[in-house]
């Protein structure tokens, strides 16, 4: 894993849009993070990719809280999909949060995004609430937290 550039923010864009695609129709419109402005996140080092030197194949996009971090998007390319990328993307973000010495990680998702619960389930993330979306009326969001030190490796 590698800090993106804004020299990676075409890439960015790309698989984000890509890996989410399947949701635009579900959800109505496109969710977040295909619309996000990711220059910004990209000089605050939030957006880190899976770079094996030959291609470019998902990035975590989180935020540095005091007491957390904020999971703003994982994604996979579609052709990367279904061989383990989101565990090893949730396993770095949780090593980051245990580096940057933070308690906790958290995250938020949409409710029609039952797969990506599931997931966050399955690496250990409970629910701690929902809540309307606050820019997109009719959107709920489930908001999921873990301690950052329980690794997936205890949950499984």
């Amino acid at each position: 894993m590698r800090p993106a550039t804004v020299n990676d923010l075409p890439i960015v864009r790309g698989i984000t849009a890509a890996a989410y695609a399947p949701y635009t129709d579900l959800l109505g419109g496109p969710p977040l993070p295909v619309t996000e402005d990711y220059v910004p996140r990209i000089a605050r080092n939030e957006v880190w990719l899976r770079d094996d030197g030959e291609v470019i194949s998902a990035l975590a996009v989180f935020e540095r809280h005091e007491d957390h971090l904020l999971i703003f998007s994982l994604a996979v390319a579609p052709s990367c999909q279904r061989q383990g990328l989101g565990m090893e993307l949730l396993r770095f973000v949780d090593a980051q949060a245990v580096q940057q010495g933070v308690p906790e990680v958290r995250l938020y998702t949409n409710a029609r995004m039952e797969r990506n619960i599931a997931l966050y389930r399955a690496y250990g993330f409970q629910e701690t609430g929902r809540r309307q979306h606050p820019y997109r009326p009719g959107w709920m969001l489930v908001d999921m937290a873990k301690p950052a030190e329980r690794m997936a490796a205890e949950v499984n």
